[in-house]
């Protein structure tokens, strides 16, 4: 069993970074699955829900501002996806990871895939839980922090959010260790 990896949310000023494992099926179709950045918000959906329904096994794995604040955005997507592999079950044989390879990961027998998610179908299966996921938490955090516009720019530096940072400063969940979001930290 092969097993793809991909992670969600680098850039954000804002939430959480994401990363999904994904096994599919030997045969599965794969019409509709590409990068999950070269489908549209409603192809992402369709296509999450097929692969929910028809996967082997998914994992998802979710690190939150503090904690990347507190050990860099890097180290935290690496985590992210470590916590994916570890809800897998069964257990791949095989892991093949978007970008570079992950250091201390679950899974001995792994190959890191530079675009990753548009090579391989696991991958952007992977790709499109993590967005689809990810999106929805923003869209979540919206209704709890109205005034940044969660739900439009799912927390990157659009313009409507960095009006917002200057404004209204950050929120619980803007990542302070980003220079945008600290350039905007008021003093009391």
């Amino acid at each position: 069993m092969i097993a793809g990896v991909d992670e969600v949310g680098r850039g954000p000023l804002a939430g959480p970074v994401v990363a999904a494992c994904v096994i599919l099926p030997e045969g599965f179709d794969l019409s509709g699955i590409n990068d999950s950045k070269k489908l549209t918000e409603k192809q992402r959906e369709r296509a999450e829900i097929r692969i929910r329904a028809e996967a082997v096994a998914i994992g998802l794995g979710i690190v939150p501002s503090e904690t990347i604040d507190r050990i860099n955005i890097l180290q935290a997507t690496r985590e992210a996806m470590r916590m994916a592999f570890r809800q897998l079950s069964p257990t791949p044989d095989y892991v093949l990871i978007d970008g570079l390879p992950v250091p201390d990961f679950p899974c001995l027998v792994q190959k890191s895939v530079i675009s990753g998610d548009s090579q391989s179908v696991s991958i952007a299966a992977a790709s499109i839980v993590a967005k689809v996921a990810r999106d929805q938490m923003m869209r979540d955090y919206a209704i709890l922090y109205p005034e940044y516009g969660f739900a439009g720019h799912k927390g990157y530096g659009a313009a409507t959010h960095m009006a917002a940072l200057r404004e209204f400063g950050p929120c619980p969940i803007h990542r302070r260790s980003f220079a945008p979001v600290a350039a905007s930290c008021r003093t009391p």
